[in-house]
């Protein structure tokens, strides 16, 4: 690593801008930003790590819900070197899963920075420049492992709600305790939507909005999912990829749909007394209205709608009209920049904590054959 220092004019004040060099910038700290690391420090590349949260696992800390757990039981959660510390059938904690992430960062004594967020990546010739504030590093190789889940996404007609209605992202809701009495509308059918309702439908009457995505067709914790995940994780991990046609067909509509619910079945809603609705559309009199045309004269709203992807910080030409990444398997046009962590960038568990593994080690392949 090497460091010098700029000195610019800012009116009349003189701003030093810190450079540090590197041979590989990783952004992101998180499952996909570790096992790069992971990879690179046994190839004995020299390389920095930056993150923005103060703490390592920090995503997983600050952006869900306190009740949430993984849909993979601890054997598949584990990244590369060191399994998860937890009953291989068991289902970790998000807060478990943050304490692994910074565990494993100290164990393998991967050189992060926290607390360090970056505000544009460009190129300046034949190296990369990472902007930081005033801090500014400069590598031969980035890699962007900030995963697939950037904004948080919510409709333009949220802020048409009156303001007397809590509302939130999946991001943002914590526990029952941040809602008013009354009713809860859940925007968004998916695996978050349902499993919050299902902790929220004790306290409030609850109301899940959208189309039904599916469900997976087995029970994930019961005794007999141990005969079936292995089965399940393999099809995940090795036949769902975009090296088979099956993959490749399958792939587009996990991207624009998501994946179905895993843990929560629509039987569990039913005997809850979860509500289910059609699509939220938009408001009439800052109440929600339905695609049936039926206000919902809730007190609380929870956008359970995802996120999009957020790389406008990224000034280097490898986007779609979309701004979706180009990319093969993470190895974009732009030799020497690099995704790891994004949905389905190589198979169905690509995104996931036990499924990026394999993803990183082919990058940190690339990196080290100066490809």
């Amino acid at each position: 690593m090497a460091t010098t220092e700029q000195a610019t004019t800012v009116g009349r004040r003189k701003a030093v801008t810190r450079v540090e060099s590197f041979e590989t910038i990783v952004i992101g700290g998180g499952q996909a930003g570790l096992s790069v690391g992971y990879y690179l420090k046994r190839r004995g590349r020299p390389f920095a790590i930056l993150d923005a949260n103060e703490r390592i696992g920090g995503s997983w800390r600050t952006r869900t819900w306190n009740s949430l757990r993984l849909f993979t039981p601890a054997r598949y959660d584990g990244l590369p070197g060191w399994p998860f510390p937890a009953p291989g059938w068991s289902f970790p904690t998000a807060q478990e899963t943050a304490d692994y992430l910074e565990a494993y960062a100290a164990r393998f004594e991967l050189p992060i920075r926290t607390g360090t967020n970056v505000d544009r990546l460009t190129k300046d010739g034949d190296r990369f420049v990472v902007e930081c504030g005033e801090h500014r590093f400069e590598a031969d190789s980035v890699v962007v492992a900030t995963g697939f889940y950037g904004r948080p996404s919510v409709p333009d007609f949220a802020t048409e709600l009156d303001p007397r209605i809590v509302q939130m992202h999946s991001s943002e809701y914590r526990d029952p305790s941040q809602l008013r009495p009354g009713g809860v509308l859940l925007v968004g059918a998916g695996n978050s939507g349902a499993d919050i309702a299902m902790e929220l439908c004790g306290t409030h009457r609850t109301w899940l909005s959208g189309r039904d995505k599916g469900e997976v067709p087995i029970r994930i914790e019961s005794r007999n999912s141990r005969l079936l995940v292995p089965v399940l994780w393999f099809v995940a991990s090795r036949v769902l990829t975009v090296r088979t046609p099956l993959g490749r067909k399958l792939r587009p509509h996990v991207l624009s749909e998501g994946a179905p619910r895993i843990r929560v079945k629509s039987s569990d809603l039913l005997a809850a007394g979860v509500e289910r609705a059609p699509k939220t559309v938009g408001t009439r009199d800052g109440f929600p209205v339905l695609e049936d045309g039926r206000v919902m004269d809730v007190a609380n709203v929870i956008w359970c709608t995802g996120f999009r992807q957020d790389f406008d910080w990224i000034d280097v030409p490898v986007f779609t009209e979309d701004r979706g990444p180009m990319h093969e398997c993470g190895v974009t046009p732009e030799s020497g920049l690099y995704f790891v962590g994004l949905d389905f960038l190589y198979a169905f568990t690509s995104e996931n904590v036990g499924g990026v593994g394999r993803d990183a080690r082919h990058i940190a392949k690339h990196i080290a054959s100066g490809s």
